[in-house]
């Protein structure tokens, strides 16, 4: 029997436009699941709570707002949180509740980006959580069209938010499509995800898309906001995060399968990134999984 992530089947109907749970509980008890609909998360009351999404591990604190995407990976788990007052708010809606030219729109821009990027979930800051605590509450009070019209003015206000953390690495979820605007990036990125298991190099790539290394890497890290060695990494530690989960290989396995040909500098790189070993990484997942 194979070990996998439960497939949530929500209750959300095709006729509908989006559903919210709200609860008031004393533990987190639902297992590590996925489902199609994107799901905005809001918590009070859990400080010391486990957070997983993607590959990502963290503990939250007293209020916690998150966008998970499409079959995206999340459960939060109770770990040293000690409130038996825990609030939860737990909004989804269909991934094509905005059509794909609707969103092409100018003024549905940031949306459109927060929602691409929800593909490795989202973490909002304390500060925009609290700005929309009410509105979030509240947004069951409303009814009809009005609260669609809520729903999209706080979608909105969520994708011009300021200090938002993508959480999961760019890699682990495998259908991630980002457009940076460049057929060069594109090139890049593709050559990288098809080829992170051999020694990739700056000088090759740079020559793959024409350019010289300075002039790449600056291009690069203006378009992605993070440097190419750094983009390199996220990919390989993605697809390790991915392998230590979903299979027994050992850890220097996972390692050199993902391009790391050094066992040392694979473990201090996913310490540094996601503040744990691999051998923590893999042991959190353990009770958190379930057969179906």
């Amino acid at each position: 029997m194979k070990e996998s992530i439960l497939r949530e089947i929500t209750p959300l109907t095709s006729g509908d436009c989006f559903t919210i749970f709200s609860r008031t509980k004393s533990e987190f008890d639902f297992p590590l699941h996925s489902h199609e609909e994107l799901e905005l998360n809001f918590i009070l009351n859990a400080k010391g709570a486990r957070r997983i999404v993607g590959d990502h591990l963290g503990e939250i604190d007293d209020i916690e707002l998150v966008l998970v995407g499409s079959n995206l990976q999340h459960a939060w788990f109770t770990h040293k949180c000690k409130s038996k007052n825990i609030r939860e708010l737990t909004l989804q809606f269909h991934k094509d509740l905005f059509d794909e030219k609707f969103l092409r729109r100018n003024q549905l821009s940031f949306i459109k980006t927060m929602f691409e990027k929800s593909i490795r979930g989202i973490l909002f800051s304390k500060e925009t959580a609290l700005q929309l605590q009410d509105r979030i509450i509240n947004l069951n009070q409303k009814h009809g069209f009005d609260s669609v019209l809520e729903l999209m003015s706080i979608l909105h206000d969520l994708s011009t938010s300021r200090n938002m953390r993508i959480l999961s690495d760019s890699s682990f979820n495998g259908n991630e499509h980002f457009s940076y605007n460049s057929r060069r990036i594109e090139k890049a990125y593709e050559y990288m995800n098809n080829n992170f298991d051999k020694q990739i190099t700056l000088n090759e790539v740079s020559k793959l898309v024409n350019m010289s290394e300075v002039s790449f890497s600056r291009f690069f890290k203006n378009r992605t906001s993070i440097t190419f060695i750094d983009s390199l990494n996220e990919i390989r530690l993605g697809n390790a995060s991915r392998m230590l989960i979903d299979t027994t290989h050992s850890i220097s396995e996972v390692a050199y399968s993902c391009g790391f040909n050094n066992l040392s500098n694979f473990n201090r790189i996913f310490k540094k990134k996601k503040g744990c070993t691999p051998k923590e990484f893999r042991e959190s997942y353990s009770g958190t999984r379930i057969f179906i």
